[in-house]
């Protein structure tokens, strides 16, 4: 089973309601709270023989050693899509994932249907084979007046009827920022993403 979570952010206090700055509204008492569901909730439903694909900022780049700690107790194989926050200059942090990418395109399988799949930390409003059904995957914009833009920016394409056309199926991005209502701080299967938000 394939899984998709972004923007982790462990270590990073400034996402907690109580201790932080609120960023993300995170409503753990602390960081060890956080780490503690997120891991519980991960373990909950992956298996070492699932892959999760990470979408980006898995944590604060200070505190990458602790990063370890935190990231072995994750079930599965982890393939990280590397975003902003993500330091990749030591080599141990590098371990902890089957592999690193940019950008990356899959394949997967939801409701009987095979997809393409983009994967990028960042949002992009372009994306390869969008016009035939692709699937952008994102994180990075949080829950956020950017990512409000970038629904809208996709909102108003599949709208125009010159830009999609009638035949073509309305593009889909999805944000799998772990702090969505629809994510619930764990890693979700496509179809779990698709039934929830299509």
């Amino acid at each position: 089973m394939n899984y998709y979570i972004g923007d982790l952010h462990l270590y990073c206090k400034s996402q907690l309601s109580v201790s932080g700055k609120k960023y993300d509204g995170r409503p753990f008492e602390n960081i060890e709270e956080m780490h503690k569901v997120m891991v519980e909730k991960w373990n909950a439903r992956v298996t070492e023989d699932d892959t999760v694909y990470i979408l980006g900022d898995v944590g604060m780049k200070l505190r990458k050693h602790s990063l370890y700690d935190v990231i072995s107790l994750m079930n599965g194989h982890k393939i990280l899509i590397q975003g902003n926050h993500d330091d990749l200059t030591d080599a141990g942090y590098l371990e902890l994932f089957d592999e690193i990418h940019d950008y990356l395109e899959i394949q997967d399988v939801a409701n009987d249907r095979k997809y393409a799949l983009i994967l990028c930390h960042y949002p992009i409003l372009m994306w390869n084979n969008q016009h035939k059904g692709s699937i952008l995957i994102y994180g990075h914009t949080h829950n956020t007046i950017e990512n409000d833009f970038f629904k809208d920016c996709i909102r108003r394409m599949n709208e125009d009827i010159n830009f999609r056309h009638e035949k073509e199926e309305a593009f889909k991005a999805i944000n799998v920022g772990c702090m969505f209502p629809y994510m619930e701080y764990e890693p979700k299967s496509l179809k779990e993403l698709l039934d929830l938000l299509y």
